[in-house]
């Protein structure tokens, strides 16, 4: 690690392909007695060579919007007819560039969604698949702002509402109805959730097998957690979840869609970071790092734990710290009152578990260029992204002198 923050500087974010194959690996083994495909959560980290990676290890693709589409396409045009596009605002551009490029399945929020995407069809002379995205109303113990479930979130519909749905779309010869889409949140560490909401699902694709329809697909959607504290035993959590999710399908002949996101990129990404300075404000206690919020906001915006650890190990005593950034707000933090071996000014302090949604949310606030990112295959180190310049931050803006 400390090569690689001499070769490509700080902060930086560091990613395992090793990691990631072993993830990918685990979910195929633990889903192997049914018909299924991942389709990783682009969200969570869309560099492009991480969505090359994974459809080199056969993985389809969850798109929320247009941008992560056209990505997905940069990485293999041809992965198109294993993406499926979610979201709950999708516009007509997003649905005719979806509808061009041939992708799997809508995943439907809404019935003038449907209206949209069938008359984007219908211009094109083509038929969409899609799936209604159904809201189970189960709880799911997350953070609130990534609990999607209940009746009371924006994502889904009812899913008592949803044999008349259904029954809307296939009057349509625009829609070929062909699945049916549930995702009850994200970072959910048990499974009981998932197997309550699956439940609910099965009853329903009854339902509309019942109706005449013909349902191809469940898209069980993701969400499955992982212990940043490091002591999860993920093949086991993956088993476990897959016990979850198919046992109430055993009987319903459908394929498996999986939406994994945080779970195959998570634990793969380390953010080094080199301290600036150390101080002291009366028994108060600061380290101050290179890397800031807008690098890594999780632990500002969902109070996020993440370990952080020397990257070289001094067997220097512990210490109680805050460890925070240079961003000019208090709730630029990585951790506060945490128990650290003592580090000095200029070591480089890992945090741990940043592969997803880390990059991903990074911003240019205090116009603070978003650090480069690395994949490390082996003993190959590649440079996946360069760190931003100021020139790349100002480009966009239009600006006459006086």
């Amino acid at each position: 690690m400390t090569g690689l923050a001499e070769r490509f500087g700080t902060p930086l974010y560091v990613y395992s392909a090793k990691a990631i194959r072993e993830r990918v690996r685990a979910f195929d083994e633990a889903f192997g007695g049914v018909p299924h495909s991942i389709c990783y959560s682009v969200k969570a980290n869309s560099n492009l060579s991480i969505l090359r990676l994974l459809d080199k290890l056969g993985c389809g693709f969850d798109v929320v919007s247009g941008g992560e589409l056209e990505r997905v396409l940069r990485a293999n045009r041809r992965a198109a007819k294993k993406v499926v596009f979610s979201g709950v605002g999708k516009t007509v551009a997003e649905i005719d560039a979806a509808l061009k490029a041939g992708i799997l399945l809508f995943n439907l929020e809404g019935a003038s969604e449907m209206e949209a995407v069938a008359a984007c069809a219908a211009k094109r002379k083509q038929t969409a698949r899609i799936a209604w995205r159904v809201n189970p109303d189960v709880p799911a113990d997350t953070h609130p702002y990534i609990s999607t479930g209940l009746q009371k979130h924006k994502f889904g519909v009812p899913i008592g509402e949803a044999r008349e749905l259904y029954a809307r779309a296939a009057r349509s010869k625009h829609l070929q109805v062909s699945g049916v889409s549930v995702h009850i949140g994200s970072q959910i560490t048990q499974v009981a959730p998932f197997s309550a909401a699956m439940w609910r699902v099965a009853e329903l694709v009854r339902q509309l097998q019942s109706d005449g329809h013909k349902i191809e697909y469940v898209d069980a959607g993701g969400g499955l957690g992982i212990d940043y504290s490091g002591s999860q035993d993920f093949a086991a959590t993956v088993a476990e979840y897959a016990h979850a999710v198919t046992r109430p399908l055993h009987d319903l002949n459908v394929k498996v869609l999986l939406e994994p996101g945080r779970s195959i990129v998570g634990a793969a990404g380390v953010l080094l970071t080199r301290v600036l300075y150390r101080k002291k404000n009366g028994e108060k206690k600061f380290v101050v790092v290179d890397a800031g919020m807008n690098d890594l906001i999780r632990p500002a915006l969902y109070q996020a734990e993440h370990q952080i650890v020397p990257v070289e190990d001094r067997k220097s005593g512990p210490e109680i710290v805050d460890v925070v950034g240079p961003v000019c707000e208090s709730g630029d933090f990585f951790a506060r009152e945490r128990t650290l071996p003592t580090v000095n000014e200029g070591e480089l302090l890992a945090i741990l578990d940043v592969g997803a949604y880390g990059m991903a949310l990074a911003s240019n606030y205090n116009t603070r260029a978003r650090a480069a990112e690395v994949l490390v295959d082996g003993k190959s180190a590649q440079l996946i992204r360069r760190r931003e310049t100021i020139a790349d931050q100002i480009r966009p803006e239009l600006f006459k002198r006086a």
